[in-house]
């Protein structure tokens, strides 16, 4: 059928509603004729008939709608490029020109000619929109340098009339303006970026995210929640014929949750570049309100209590393997998109004057971690939070809130744990809590010592006993409670807490050891707990004979501590790594609970008063002795010798070790048992079949 013909055709299907695959043949068709259409005036015809069609807009299809006339100019245009490429090559070879016969300049003025006053602003910003991708992206390059710019130019002023009058025009055209920019936002130049209205598009674009066309307000987990069953076992289930995971799919497959991260990178460019303060500050309440919609949606939900390590044990095996893996993906989605939204408002209150004063920056701060709370059920899985976004965002406001000890005392007693909970204690709860204790363990230094022992030490000592096996998320309450706890022992302000909460603590840190915390960690703990109570920490002086008390303590349960290896642990360390302080690599030697006892004893000698250093060298060398195993005894005293060589010690204990060596009897203690390689002090001499010195 000849074009202009076909033209007629189609001009009267828009005038009537049709079903949709007649309204798909018509969408295809009209992509057809823009291509192949050779009249300017027929293209800008056939556009403005096409945004006042009643077969098109009358569907009720919402962003879909938006989706097909954006494709439907994007395919005509990358159509028209090709065709032009090729008739280049035609007219040299003399054979027929093919579609319209059209040069892009052309055809692109035509087109925008149709975009007239009988159709709205931000229907308008579809077709520049389409026209721009199919002529400029992935290097196209089609267009000329002048009329790019210009393209570029209609595109930002159509987008900002949009967004001045799209609260009139009703949700979609929100909807529309959000994905429009979303996928013209990456074609534009710098300078034509900076003219979009931010302080319109950026709550247009909170809406996006977290309304109707994007996460529902948190809803679709509610749904869910009325669809769990439970199968035969106590399993749960939630199975993928469900009206609610059908819900959730096809929720995931809108046009703008399939495209969350550049919707959130537009977001966050309008928080940074938003002209009036108080638009970004409504942003960020928005924020806060969704994530406890979203929160609350989860704590009504079953799923809440199911902790990562069981999950196997709690859901049924097609909830495992088929609608489990989608929810998460989608929420994981959720926490990508709301904290890349959430550091751009973190990094703009650093230099926002409006932003910067004690109040609004620490409320800034409050409501960051607020947010971060409530979404850490999806960011403490499966290491969800490990970008460095969410880092920078954590760490930011966790330093901003430091600067104001009222407004950490007051997040503090509105996250605490409860005392005594009311509910079962569920996943979530102690998930909550984890969150708790890790941002407590940042803020001793500028809280008072009743806040401390109010506000952290009592809720971590609620987690320091464990009963029965470690589960992962066990294990990373307790070790959090053992930092929140030596975060407050390590501060010199709070000595008269320390003095009182050391000798419980040290008393917990044995009854843990080694069930419940590994060799490196029993090792780190004593060790920061002997530098507190040694100088030059004002507690060595309040109490002189703390030190010594706990030196005693250690040495006494060595005796008595199990000899029969213990299983490694994927936080062990080997002799060298801790010399040098990194105490996170992967052991080569094996150790029991009293050799693991002995190195702690053995790290505590750099840290020792300068009076006990002479004597505890004596004492540690003679109770590594006691190890019967070589290979439990070896790592051992290989550690000793390397703090004696290695400038762990300070020149005064290093001289003291100089001189126990030579004149002390230190020598002879450490090689009063056979070992592989007799040790030495550097510089000794030696027969040519010795053993060579280590340095």
């Amino acid at each position: 059928m000849p074009a202009d013909h076909l033209l007629n055709t189609v001009l009267q299907h828009y005038q009537d509603l049709h079903d949709g695959p007649k309204t798909e043949q018509i969408i295809g068709t009209t992509a057809h004729l823009l291509s192949q259409l050779s009249n300017p005036l027929n293209l800008g015809v056939l556009t403005s008939q096409l945004l006042t069609a009643p077969a098109i807009w009358e569907r009720h299809d919402g962003l879909r709608t938006a989706v097909r006339v954006i494709s439907i100019y994007n395919t005509a245009a990358i159509r028209v490029r090709e065709y032009e490429i090729q008739n280049d090559k035609n007219k040299l070879e003399g054979r027929p020109l093919e579609g319209g016969a059209l040069r892009c300049d052309v055809w692109a003025r035509a087109v925008v000619k149709g975009a007239d006053e009988y159709s709205k602003r931000w229907q308008h910003l579809l077709v520049l929109t389409g026209v721009l991708m199919g002529m400029e992206a992935n290097d196209r390059h089609a267009l000329s340098s002048s009329l790019r710019g210009t393209l570029e130019q209609a595109v930002v002023t159509a987008a900002n009339m949009a967004l001045e009058s799209h609260r009139q025009d009703g949700p979609l055209a929100g909807a529309s303006i959000a994905l429009a920019l979303n996928f013209s936002f990456p074609l534009l130049s710098d300078f034509n970026k900076s003219q979009i209205n931010c302080n319109e598009l950026l709550p247009v674009t909170i809406w996006a995210l977290t309304g109707p066309e994007g996460f529902c307000e948190g809803q679709f987990l509610q749904v869910i929640a009325e669809s769990i069953t439970e199968a035969p076992g106590q399993l749960l289930s939630w199975t993928s014929q469900t009206p609610s995971f059908q819900l959730l799919q096809a929720m995931d497959q809108r046009p703008l949750m399939g495209n969350v991260g550049p919707l959130s990178k537009l977001a966050a460019y309008a928080a940074l570049h938003a002209t009036d303060t108080s638009v970004v500050l409504a942003a960020h309440e928005a924020l806060l309100v969704f994530s406890r919609q979203v929160l609350d949606a989860w704590r009504l939900n079953r799923f809440n209590d199911i902790d990562p390590a069981f999950e196997a044990n709690k859901l049924s095996l097609e909830t495992l393997q088929k609608t489990w893996p989608v929810l998460w993906q989608v929420l994981r989605k959720l926490l990508f998109g709301a904290v890349a939204i959430l550091q751009a408002i973190v990094s703009r209150s650093l230099l926002d004057h409006h932003m910067l004063n004690a109040i609004a920056a620490s409320g800034i701060a409050t409501k960051s971690l607020h947010i971060l709370r409530n979404f850490y059920f999806i960011s403490s899985r499966n290491n969800n939070s490990a970008f460095q976004v969410y880092n920078f965002t954590y760490l930011t406001s966790i330093d901003t809130l430091s600067r104001h000890p009222a407004a950490c005392e007051m997040l503090l007693n509105e996250i605490r744990p409860l005392e005594a909970p009311t509910a079962p204690i569920t996943h979530l709860s102690r998930t909550l809590d984890l969150f708790y204790l890790n941002v407590a363990e940042h803020l001793p230094l500028v809280l008072s010592t009743a806040a401390c022992e109010a506000l952290i030490i009592k809720p971590a000592t609620a987690y320091l006993s464990q009963d029965g096996p470690m589960t992962p998320s066990t294990v990373e309450l307790f070790e959090s409670s053992h930092s929140a706890i030596l975060s407050v022992l390590s501060c010199p302000q709070h000595s008269p807490l320390t003095i009182d909460i050391t000798p419980f603590y040290i008393v917990k840190l044995f009854e843990s050891f080694p069930q419940q915390i590994s060799p490196r960690q029993f090792r780190v703990a004593y060790k920061t707990v002997m530098q507190i109570v040694s100088p030059p920490f004002p507690i060595a002086a309040m109490e002189p004979h703390l030190a010594e008390t706990l030196l005693e303590m250690l040495r006494a349960s060595i005796p008595t501590a199990g000899t029969t290896l213990l299983p490694q642990t994927p936080d062990a360390a080997s002799p060298d790594a801790a010399a040098s302080g990194d105490l996170t690599q992967q052991p080569a030697e094996p150790c029991s609970e009293q050799s693991s006892l002995a190195m702690a004893l053995v790290d505590t000698l750099p840290s020792l008063p300068l009076p006990l250093v002479e004597e505890w060298l004596t004492i540690t060398a003679q109770t590594l002795n006691t190890i019967e195993d070589p290979r439990l005894r070896a790592p051992v005293k290989k550690r000793f010798w390397d703090i004696l060589i290695n400038g762990e010690m300070d020149v005064e204990r290093a001289a003291i070790g100089v001189e126990w060596w030579g004149n002390q009897g230190g020598r002879e203690l450490f090689t009063s048992r056979p070992t592989p390689e007799a040790a030495m002090m550097s510089g000794a001499i030696v027969s040519s079949d010795q053993v060579s010195s280590k340095l």
